[in-house]
């Protein structure tokens, strides 16, 4: 399948691009910047807010993943307007599914950013194109990038009433790679993380991995979303679940070592591209911040 990504470079996105690669397809990724194309990856330059390139960028493919957000200071203008301009553009140009990334809780909870992830499901369903929505938990990789915003803190306000469901981004994206194959579902799909903790199990085990010592001042986040935070509402239950948890992804357990006959006969060399995927910079892209609010008044 030749399959759109907006938000390629995003946090999402990131990992999805080598997750299409590595299950055969091929990906078309849609940047704001003017970027060179390759044997794996065809750029394509294009805005969702004015429309320009994107009508040539979903000419001709099998299913688009929207993956590009405004994010939490964005106030929706890529979720909902540019998000109804992809639609439009889509059906024009005869695209048979059309697969939206969201978070878990959107219709439980529109506040803030959720409010536009939820207008923009809306758009997506009312498209008239085949349509799969897919909602996530917070991922792992945005709550290790907001606690290192704290790491300066002398001590760490921490609001012990509030619950998360972390979920690696790979994960995520393995699971957007399958829906897009699978073709479109007309359904909203939620996906979390393998494990429920509060945010005193969150912050200690991040702070065993970064090796601090910080005292933690008990909180409590104001707010309309931290209020359905409390009352489960970004939660879900939904299988398949992600299997990497929080604490294994800041303390990863060491491979198991091999001895060197098994080494020597079963390990790649040191050369061999398996071993270094790293090297490809079309199976590594960078960029991204998608995610929820910090703490703030709603």
């Amino acid at each position: 399948m030749r399959i759109l990504v907006t938000g390629a470079t995003g946090t999402l996105g990131s990992a999805l691009v080598p997750a299409l690669l590595r299950a055969g397809h091929e990906v078309r990724a849609l940047s704001r910047s003017r970027r060179a194309s390759s044997v794996n990856v065809d750029w394509r330059w294009g805005d969702l807010i004015s429309g320009d390139g994107v009508a040539e960028a979903v000419r001709e493919v099998d299913a688009i993943a929207h993956l590009a957000t405004s994010g939490r200071k964005g106030r929706g203008a890529v979720d909902i307007p540019g998000t109804r301009t992809l639609a439009i553009l889509a059906r024009e140009a005869g695209v048979p599914h059309l697969l939206l990334t969201s978070v878990v809780g959107t219709d439980r909870a529109p506040h803030g950013y959720l409010k536009h992830k939820l207008e923009a499901e809306g758009v997506v369903a009312a498209s008239g194109l085949g349509w799969t929505i897919l909602r996530a938990t917070p991922f792992h990789q945005w709550l290790h990038r907001r606690l290192r915003d704290f790491r300066s803190l002398p001590v760490l306000p921490v609001d012990r009433s509030l619950r998360w469901q972390p979920v690696h981004t790979g994960e995520v994206a393995a699971r957007v790679a399958e829906l897009c194959a699978a073709g479109p579902t007309g359904t909203a799909i939620d996906f979390g993380g393998p494990q429920v903790i509060d945010t005193g199990e969150l912050v200690t085990t991040w702070l065993r991995a970064e090796g601090l010592r910080r005292p933690c001042l008990s909180v409590r986040y104001p707010g309309r979303l931290y209020a359905a935070q409390r009352e489960g509402a970004l939660l879900t239950d939904a299988m398949p679940k992600g299997g990497i948890t929080w604490y294994d992804y800041l303390l990863p357990r060491p491979a198991p070592a091999l001895d060197d006959d098994f080494a020597s006969e079963h390990t790649a060399s040191p050369t061999s591209p398996a071993t270094q995927p790293e090297n490809d910079p079309d199976l590594h892209v960078y960029g991204g911040d998608e995610g929820y609010e910090r703490p703030t008044r709603s």
